[in-house]
């Protein structure tokens, strides 16, 4: 998909909010979801999305909506870092098919670093069970200010 389209009501993560698909919650509040990704780059990834946004990229949002869900991504970004205590943090987000992005519903990546460990590749890590992920978002969520 390139980086213009519409946006799809049935992709994963509409799904998800919808309560379709289940996910390993961390947070939630009226305007942002973060929840544990289920193909995991490193201990602890975790994805944050817009609840009310139909936004496919960064370059569709609308400023208010945008500035709601970057507020969002730091408030996760401190406690994924309060929780996990990791020695760095990748936030990242993609725009377009060819830049790596494979869910086309604005989103943020949080993927805490250890020094020392490997992480996987985008969209190339195997998918983690959710009895492994539920203790991270339970300790993450508690760390949520």
């Amino acid at each position: 998909m390139s980086l213009i389209g519409a946006y799809d009501p049935d992709n994963i993560f509409a799904k998800i909010l919808r309560g379709e698909i289940p996910a390993v919650k961390v947070f939630e509040d009226a305007d942002v979801l973060a929840f544990m990704d289920v193909f995991p780059q490193s201990k602890g990834h975790t994805l944050v999305i817009s609840k009310t946004s139909q936004a496919r990229n960064l370059l569709e949002v609308a400023p208010a909506e945008l500035q709601t869900l970057i507020l969002g991504v730091q408030r996760v970004a401190k406690a994924v870092e309060a929780a996990l205590k990791p020695d760095g943090l990748i936030i990242t987000q993609f725009n377009g098919a060819p830049a790596g992005q494979t869910v086309f519903h604005l989103h943020f990546h949080i993927i805490p670093r250890y020094d020392g460990v490997e992480i996987a590749g985008h969209g190339r890590a195997g998918m983690a069970d959710a009895e492994v992920l539920r203790p991270l978002a339970a300790q993450i969520g508690a760390s949520i200010s």
